[in-house]
């Protein structure tokens, strides 16, 4: 079987916006953590979908976080269809993972090898991990959560109780 990790992460567009903290919402914290649970709940019936987890600075007391950070590793030849059309219904920009509907090469895109293979936004050459955060990310969302951090209890609450109590 050949792995792949995905990186996933989801971006509020900022247009003519002062760089620094300005959330569109006054708590960023619960919303992120509730598109995530969703994005779990869709992306684990995926065939294919190995593991996910939760890293960066969501992980963290960080009040106002601009993203959360998603690694999802999955088997190498498995169709990207579901998984991407799981990632379109977060909030925003999803990376490693094309964003459009319909794939074909386009002139802005940032992947490798473009259109090659259908969804697929292979731009590790900009994104990188270390090998060990992909092996050991701070919390395995599923197919067990697992801490290996202590979390906010936000996240316990908003996340990781409520992925616990969906098994």
């Amino acid at each position: 079987m050949n792995d792949d990790s995905l990186h996933v992460k989801t971006k509020r567009k900022r247009y003519n916006q002062p760089r620094g903290p300005s959330p569109s919402v006054t708590e960023p914290r619960r919303p992120l953590l509730l598109a995530v649970l969703a994005f779990v709940r869709a992306a684990r019936s995926c065939p294919g979908v190995q593991r996910i987890s939760l890293l960066g600075s969501i992980v963290t007391a960080k009040a106002i976080p601009k993203d959360i950070d998603v690694l999802v590793t999955i088997d190498g030849a498995m169709d990207l269809t579901r998984l991407a059309r799981a990632g379109r219904r977060l909030m925003g920009y999803l990376g490693r993972i094309c964003h459009y509907r319909e794939c074909h090469p386009r002139a802005l895109c940032q992947a490798q090898h473009c259109g090659q293979r259908d969804h697929l936004n292979d731009d590790l050459h900009i994104v990188t991990l270390s090998q060990e955060l992909i092996a050991s990310p701070p919390v395995d969302l599923w197919p067990k959560v697992v801490r290996r951090v202590s979390v906010p209890a936000d996240v316990d609450d908003a996340l990781l109780n409520k992925l616990e109590h969906d098994r």
